[in-house]
């Protein structure tokens, strides 16, 4: 009984200094931001206890419901990086010439800061840039596209570089899935006659589902929180076509200063993420036989 009294007090004297950063720096801020979306507060003066107002404000506000419904436009973004990522990981998952140079050129956007990606795509998407360029050689344009001023694809031109950004780090997670799986079940469909596209949808999907709830589930909350690109390609503009609900936190909290505006809306926002987070563990979590 010492001795299991013992190393139980060592193993929560080794989780003390995790536990202390995560009180500090996870739990605090959860809290205090949670009482502060409840209160009238700018950063100088003490907070004042105004209770549901600030949500009532947020819903009575059209450019807050609009950025909600671009939060949930760019949930679009989900699916396609998904079925992207694990044909990509299929395909570097063989042994053909060049693959790992393949492999590293898809995930150098990973590791790439978000401002140098914002520089390069807004220069791609500038009138006089690359993509128009292309356009108007092949001569599918005649006028160019402004892809982030036009307000009506704005916002899809921001999404496709979350797309392109993110497209490398899934791909190394389902190419990680992929190879946890033994040979021995493709050799044993392949004795009873499966093709290519059998074993993909019985063997190869089935036993990436733990993957695929993984990385729906990270990919669905960085979707509805989508904040960089945002700040860094285009401000919410056009015409505040852009949007999302974590851009407008920031515009209300950092710039305004209307901090319990900000963190109602973030309040909001993180309820919606568990709730997504709860939609994908009750529709995709493998079900044990």
């Amino acid at each position: 009984m010492a001795h299991s009294r013992k190393a139980t007090l060592t193993a929560y004297l080794f989780l003390t200094p995790a536990m202390v950063l995560l009180l500090a720096f996870a739990f605090w801020p959860v809290g205090f931001g949670s009482y502060i979306a409840f209160t009238q507060y700018n950063l100088i003066d003490a907070p004042v206890w105004v209770g549901l107002e600030n949500f009532r404000e947020l819903f009575d506000d059209e450019l807050f419901i609009g950025s909600l419904k671009n939060s949930a436009l760019y949930l679009i973004v989900v699916p396609v990086i998904q079925v992207l990522a694990i044909l990509l990981a299929v395909l570097v998952n063989n042994n053909l010439p060049g693959i790992k140079f393949f492999r590293a050129a898809y995930y150098l956007p990973v590791v790439t800061t978000v401002s140098v990606i914002g520089i390069i795509w807004n220069f791609m998407y500038n009138d006089d840039g690359a993509l128009n360029a292309i356009l108007r050689w092949l001569h599918l344009i005649n006028e160019p596209i402004g892809f982030l001023t036009d307000d009506r694809i704005a916002l899809f031109a921001v999404m496709f570089v979350t797309i392109w950004r993110g497209l490398g780090w899934y791909m190394v997670l389902y190419l990680a899935g992929l190879q946890a799986i033994s040979a021995d079940v493709y050799e044993a469909a392949t004795l009873d006659g499966a093709n290519a596209w059998q074993k993909f949808w019985r063997i190869t999907v089935p036993l990436l589902l733990p993957t695929i709830l993984l990385c729906s589930i990270m990919s669905m909350l960085a979707a509805v929180k989508a904040f960089e690109e945002v700040q860094i390609m285009t401000q919410g503009g056009p015409f505040q076509s852009t949007y999302t609900a974590l851009y407008y936190a920031y515009e209300f909290g950092i710039k305004s200063l209307n901090f319990g505006r900000a963190l109602a809306a973030s309040l909001v926002m993180s309820v919606i993420c568990m709730l997504l987070a709860w939609l994908n563990f009750r529709y995709l979590q493998p079900k044990n036989p």
